[in-house]
């Protein structure tokens, strides 16, 4: 469990982060969302102890980070990608973690596996790796330990699709094994997609704070397959209530995940799976967040 209370950081007369609270509970995983400048750094480098709080609290696991015994045992961060010794080979980085949290050697080649990194890819210099891999070797640094709780900030930068993919069935798997992961992007289709619970900052400040069933109440899915009749038939024996619309489609009062699992529980190839407003979690972003855009064409 991750808890924020009334955090603030001051840099002079400047407020960076102002009275900052909020959880992230076992489980679940929460999206902590902001434009930039927002305060999101901040917040993430004094909860992983790189940062002071000018007053407030910060802890993981109902202590700070510093005062963890062996932290990487129980935090995984990936904090920044690219901050990594460009002259070692993958696997050296992560011996280096292996020894130092006292991990047994087998755990380097499970931790290369477990991020889809082959053994000769691990064996090459950091230097040479690509912004994607780079990513999955920071999230194996991240994993190595068997943490309880993960704290990642822009983990999918530099990953293709497929890979975006991977890395949302990874943190899933690991919130569904009874973790918590606290994620920080700013691709907010994947965070609406995988978060349970939402936290918005905007200059510093908590602007929402909430499960995402609760700031996304009314965006519904809309979904379709080649047989819209058989796709209504499903919805139904779900237990999802759907409206038919005029060019075959169903919009549904359910998630994008249960949608899916009742078609394919019927056998159904679905065509279009998508937030039935095309906005969601988008238009809550901006409209939260609308005073601090750049690029505004003043009227």
């Amino acid at each position: 469990m991750i808890v924020v209370e009334q955090l603030t950081k001051r840099y002079g007369a400047s407020v960076v982060v102002d009275a900052v609270s909020f959880r992230a509970e076992p489980g679940t995983v929460t999206g902590f969302l902001g434009p930039n400048g927002a305060g999101k750094s901040t917040t993430l480098r004094i909860l992983t102890g790189l940062n002071a709080p000018t007053s407030g609290s910060a802890t993981i696991l109902g202590r700070p980070y510093a005062r963890l015994d062996n932290p990487g045992r129980q935090v995984g961060v990936l904090l920044d990608a690219t901050a990594q010794h460009p002259g070692r080979s993958g696997r050296t980085a992560l011996r280096l973690d292996a020894l130092l949290m006292g991990l047994p050697r087998p755990s380097v080649d499970e931790a290369l596996d477990r991020v889809g990194l082959s053994a000769a890819e691990g064996d090459r210099r950091v230097g040479d790796y690509s912004l994607g891999m780079r990513q999955r070797l920071g999230l194996a640094h991240a994993l190595i330990g068997d943490p309880q709780v993960l704290i990642l900030d822009e983990p999918a930068n530099g990953l293709d699709p497929a890979g975006i993919r991977w890395l949302r069935g990874l943190l899933a798997d690991f919130a569904a094994g009874g973790g918590t992961v606290l994620l920080s992007s700013h691709l907010l289709h994947e965070v609406e997609l995988l978060a349970d619970h939402l936290v918005v900052i905007s200059r510093g400040r908590i602007v929402a704070d909430g499960s995402r069933n609760e700031l996304l109440p009314g965006a519904g899915t809309l979904v379709r397959a080649a047989d819209g009749t058989a796709l209504g038939r499903a919805l139904d024996a779900a237990g999802l209530a759907g409206t038919a619309t005029s060019d075959g489609a169903w919009v549904v009062a359910g998630d994008q995940a249960q949608v899916a699992r009742a078609a394919s529980a019927a056998g159904l190839a679905v065509t279009e799976l998508r937030p039935a407003d095309g906005s969601g979690l988008e238009a809550l972003f901006l409209s939260l967040t609308s005073d601090t855009a750049r690029g505004q064409v003043s009227a």
